[in-house]
């Protein structure tokens, strides 16, 4: 598949020592509406930077929108997934960091009052800062920075880009700490994330398997209407439009990785109807499955 199998990621950071990584995602000619992210979630904490194009991303059951510019924070732990808002091309850097990354400020009292109650979850930053407090985005030149030094990587970057990031966290704090609780811990993961994660795991292995919104509902302890109106906020989709998500991305794996019939493919993506399997198709990659065939064969001639 094309995406996770699992919904929980692990990312391969750069290194032990300094366990951070960059990601350059750019996806070419988007429609509106297309999966630009596929909906995972891990233990590190992640920057999205918006550079290019219009998307929302869905974050803990949370749409957010994102221009040119933007930077969301997700959670340790948030589900998100997300989508283009329109076609064209879309770019934006996402930042990996795991919390152990700053172990060796433990003992500092200034950070274990300001950085570490959100490093441990205790609290959360906002997801889109300057939404909150518009002089938050007065930091954002920070990460412009970090990705300079992340790319140049010269002499001692990565002991840089730490302290980059260590100093926007305290920046972050002291704008926000004082508005939030700080005597309670902070429930970080909604009941409603925690009871879908099986159930969206299981469909992302198991997509081409026979299921009805009555038995994905029941699998959540939930009644059909009240299951699917949380899906849908969960994930920005409806339930079945996410397994046929599902399905077409296997199907578009196999037309362009392996030499199976339409036929075989439509079964092995759930589809017993050949006939609807095209239609589905083309509604969600915008081409019919044989002319997706022969633009791979017209692209590779050798295969």
């Amino acid at each position: 598949m094309t995406y996770p199998r699992e919904l929980k990621e692990y990312p391969q950071l750069q290194e032990k020592t300094y366990p951070f990584r960059l990601f350059f995602n750019k996806t070419m000619d988007t429609k509106a509406n297309q999966n630009i992210l596929f909906l995972h979630w891990h233990e590190h904490f992640e920057i999205i930077v918006m550079e290019q194009g219009s998307a929302v991303f869905h974050i803990d059951s949370q749409p957010y929108e994102a221009q040119p510019g933007d930077v969301l924070i997700v959670p340790s732990g948030g589900l998100h997934v997300g989508y283009s808002l329109r076609d064209g091309d879309i770019r934006y850097v996402s930042f990996v960091i795991h919390s152990s990354l700053f172990n060796d400020w433990a003992h500092d009292p200034q950070h274990d009052k300001f950085v570490a109650p959100y490093l441990d979850n205790r609290l959360q930053f906002p997801v889109k800062p300057n939404e909150q407090n518009q002089a938050s985005s007065v930091y954002y030149s920070l990460l412009a920075g970090i990705i300079a030094e992340y790319q140049e990587k010269g002499p001692a970057y990565q002991l840089i880009i730490k302290n980059q990031l260590h100093l926007l966290f305290t920046l972050l704090s002291r704008t926000f700490l004082p508005k939030q609780q700080t005597g309670k811990p902070k429930e970080r993961l909604s009941i409603n994330r925690e009871r879908f994660k099986s159930l969206l795991e299981h469909l992302e292995v198991h997509f081409a398997d026979k299921i009805t919104i009555e038995e994905a509902a029941k699998s959540v302890n939930l009644n059909p209407y009240h299951f699917c109106k949380t899906f849908k906020k969960l994930t920005g989709r409806t339930f079945v439009d996410y397994l046929n998500v599902c399905r077409m991305n296997e199907a578009e794996r196999l037309l362009l990785e392996t030499h199976l019939s339409v036929t075989e493919i439509a079964g092995l993506a759930g589809c017993d109807n050949p006939n609807y399997f095209t239609k589905l198709y083309k509604q969600y990659k915008g081409l019919t499955p044989s002319l997706a065939r022969k633009q791979v064969v017209l692209d590779s001639p050798n295969l």
